[in-house]
């Protein structure tokens, strides 16, 4: 009698274990997936509305079926789409009190937005010189605060409502450098400028002024970056720990010692076009890294003569969301940069 009451306690651990445990010790949770997590794999989803969840329980969690899409157990690689409910059996312990986030002090002297394009997905936003891409330690005004800013004011942002994600800006300028920055109001659209960004289906120009006239016409070498410093070396030959850069050079307009030109970016390397056009002799004007400190200070130039003037989008596949930009060229049609040549040409 001993043994077979020790065998039906073995079968019930062995079969009812969880839900016991998940019954007494955990709870139910439901979301419903919105704009902004379709596409987004599940385990990320589940990682952003937990807090000090082991990556061990969560993928064990996979495993007893104690994560549900629709009812049906989920995978870690599971991609969610707009309006799916997601149930996690996880105990209480791993939900965070308050599930929202703090609404965000505006930042200090927010700068106003200067919108070149703009729909529902997405904005290309410009960027003058000395305003940063992102926040940082200084806490000065920043293009992305500037942004979310600008949507809140709009009614298509809540900081206080939304607790996954933020709209965000996805190429980054140099804090000197003027120009084009791509801005995504969705994560589908973050995701998708980010694959437009990293398949290069998109060519970015820029415009310079450069102390000479460089020689014009397509460059290859080859850069090495040096994150100890944040500077970068070019060599005329492929070598180890170098990577291969290409830079087109067209020659706008010359005065005196200086030259307006049109740069193109097969690559797009850190520090690329300033690196690139200092090894050919004729530095950007202004650049403090690589550049000419004479002519710099005889000009008062401070910070590097360089504008991302001109963004023109390739073929862009239709399994893409952002597809409809195939095709399209966004332009600053009166560059700072371009006041900056003439008023040099008048001196």
């Amino acid at each position: 009698m001993a043994l077979r009451f020790l065998y039906f306690i073995i079968y019930c651990k062995k079969h009812f274990a969880n839900r016991l445990s998940w019954t007494s010790e955990g709870i139910m949770k439901s979301f419903t997936a919105g704009p902004n997590e379709n596409g987004v794999r599940l385990n990320r989803f589940v990682e952003s509305v937990t807090q000090q969840f082991p990556q061990s329980m969560m993928y064990k969690a996979f495993r007893n079926k104690r994560i549900k899409v629709n009812g049906k157990r989920g995978t870690p690689d599971t991609r969610l789409a707009t309006g799916d409910v997601i149930e996690l059996y996880i105990n209480d312990e791993f939900f965070p009190a308050n599930p929202q986030r703090p609404r965000p002090k505006p930042p200090r002297k927010q700068p106003p937005v200067t919108v070149i394009y703009e729909d529902s997905n997405m904005a290309v936003l410009y960027k003058p010189a000395h305003l940063l891409c992102h926040s940082d330690r200084t806490g000065d005004p920043n293009l992305v605060d500037a942004f979310r800013a600008y949507l809140e004011s709009k009614g298509e942002y809540d900081s206080h409502a939304e607790q996954r994600f933020a709209p965000s800006i996805c190429n980054r300028l140099d804090r000197g450098t003027e120009g084009l920055v791509l801005a995504a109001k969705s994560y589908p659209a973050l995701r998708d400028l980010n694959a437009i960004i990293s398949h290069d289906w998109m060519k970015k120009e820029y415009l310079t002024i450069t102390v000479g006239a460089p020689p014009a016409g397509r460059h290859i070498a080859w850069l090495q970056h040096s994150e100890k410093n944040n500077k970068v070396r070019i060599h005329a030959r492929e070598s180890a720990g170098y990577k291969q850069i290409i830079t087109e050079v067209t020659v706008i307009r010359q005065s005196g010692p200086f030259a307006l030109c049109r740069i193109g970016l097969i690559t797009g390397r850190t520090h690329q076009i300033r690196a690139h056009l200092s090894y050919l002799g004729h530095p950007v004007l202004g650049d403090i890294k690589y550049g000419n400190r004479k002519m710099n200070e005889r000009t008062g130039f401070k910070t590097q003569a360089l504008c991302a003037q001109r963004l023109t989008f390739s073929q862009i596949p239709e399994d893409n969301t952002l597809h409809y930009l195939s095709g399209r060229v966004i332009k600053l049609t009166d560059p700072e940069i371009v006041k900056q040549f003439d008023r040099l040409s008048a001196e």
